[in-house]
This record gives structure tokens, C-alpha cells and sequence, in this order.
């Protein structure tokens, strides 16, 4: 693990941010055997094979995830932010329940369309 990404995860204000990005962080881990981390424009960027994967970030209300290579991934209504059908965003707020199994399915599932 890069300790750069450790850093930046120690260093957000809000202590329920920092406890769902290092969630975060293990289900990127779990889904991606191998996975490269990278800081780049200032948050942790997660890469397989050179090739961006997923990204997070906080905000003051949530923290931000996007899965990319995401064209083929299906949710549930509303899950992801509306956007780039190639890149889907979840805000994942304050006492929100994260589906750990679903959100590593997703990430590996986006992440085998990487070659």
C-alpha cells in the first residue's frame, strides 16, 4: 500500500469519512489482486495494469467514488450519480450503509474489463 494514500486517509477531518475510505481502500484491495495506488490530483487513485480503475475523494458532506470502465456495471436505482455511463459515482454519506459485497462485485466486475 502506498503510503501516500495512507496519509491522505489519516489526515481528513471527519473521522466517519476516514473510516469509509479505509473501507474503501480494502474492498479496492480484495476486488483488484495487484491493484497500484497512486495519489494524483490531490486523491487516492487505484490503477490495474496502468489503468485507472476507481478513484475516491471527500467533500464536506460525503465521500466520493467512482468505479471506471463502468459502461456494463447495473445497480439499483439511484445508486450512482447520474453522469458518464463510462465513469459511475456513489456519494456515500454520514450513517449510510455500505453494501461491502456489492460495491467489491462492482469494482471487480468494471475492473476485468481492463486489459
Amino acid at each position: 500500500m502506498n503510503q501516500a494514500i495512507t496519509d491522505y486517509i489519516d489526515n481528513i477531518k471527519q473521522e466517519w469519512q476516514i473510516e469509509i475510505c479505509k473501507s474503501l481502500r480494502q474492498i479496492i484491495h480484495e476486488a483488484i489482486p495487484g491493484v497500484e495506488e497512486r495519489l494524483q490530483y490531490g486523491k487516492p487513485h487505484y490503477l490495474k495494469k496502468g489503468k485507472y480503475a476507481c478513484v475516491l475523494g471527500t467533500a464536506k458532506g460525503w465521500v466520493s467514488f467512482t468505479i471506471f470502465n463502468a459502461k456494463a456495471l447495473e445497480a439499483p436505482e439511484s445508486f450512482f450519480e447520474p453522469g458518464d455511463p463510462d465513469r459511475k459515482t456513489i456519494k456515500i454519506r454520514e450513517g449510510q450503509v455500505v453494501d461491502h459485497a456489492f460495491l467489491g462485485q462492482l469494482i471487480q466486475q468494471a475492473a476485468s474489463e481492463i486489459n
